[in-house]
């Protein structure tokens, strides 16, 4: 099971080896983020379901024990995967400085970011759509992984602001709604590449389609948000 029916203290072994020892010699954020490292690409290969704490524990060089220690249920693991994944692209999209832009180039270079990150972290993709899965049962649980999608959303709100100003962006356009079209775009060429390959004999992942893809994405959204 990978419920234990007592969460361990520092100092209550429950196989003969007291806790409080190895405890001391590490550093605990390092452990516990080297167990969130190993969790992750597990859940991201295997699934929720198909994870397995033994292997990560293993993997990690920890007793399943300590596992359990810094997150007392399998579930727990899985949503602390989840906020360390989403928090990895919330913080890069804080560095695009959209604000410092012109609309048009606000718009390309979110573009960018958002299709450059897909495509280099497939295991983020494969992630959320585990996620969608289980219908995200194990996100709705958590407030910090919604905090952290505002601001991207304000970046949004305000380059489309300061396009209709400029009178270059229409108004009426929904932040939201944008994030989500450009977010459906980028990840078909990670999610659906092995189908898509199979029946239409394309490669996604060369150099050239994934160039010429970035571009046709870039003008989709722009078309769509000009005046």
């Amino acid at each position: 099971m990978d419920y234990l029916a007592k969460k361990p203290t520092l100092n209550d072994p429950a196989d003969g080896t007291a806790l409080s020892a190895p405890l001391r010699r590490r550093d605990r954020e390092r452990t516990r983020q080297e167990i969130l490292e190993v969790a992750f690409a597990e859940f991201a290969e295997k699934g929720f379901s198909g994870g397995n704490t033994d292997v990560i524990a293993q993997r990690a060089s920890v007793t399943k024990r300590l596992i359990f220690y810094y997150f007392e249920s399998k579930e727990q693991l899985f949503t602390a995967v989840l906020e360390m994944a989403y928090e990895r692209i919330r913080r890069s999209e804080e560095s695009l400085h959209l604000d410092q832009l012109s609309p048009r180039a606000a718009i390309r270079k979110l573009v960018e970011f958002t299709f450059d990150f897909d495509n280099t972290h497939p295991e983020f993709v494969r992630l959320v759509t585990i996620e969608n899965i289980h219908r995200a049962r194990h996100l709705r649980k958590s407030r910090k992984i919604k905090a952290m999608t505002r601001p991207i959303i304000q970046q949004i709100s305000r380059v489309l602001a300061r396009g209709a100003r400029e009178k270059v962006i229409r108004r009426g356009v929904d932040p939201v709604e944008l994030h989500m079209t450009l977010s459906a775009l980028c990840i078909f060429s990670v999610a659906n590449r092995h189908t898509f390959e199979s029946q239409f004999d394309y490669d996604m992942t060369s150099e050239s389609a994934r160039t010429g893809r970035k571009k046709e994405i870039d003008e989709l959204l722009w078309r769509y948000v000009r005046l």
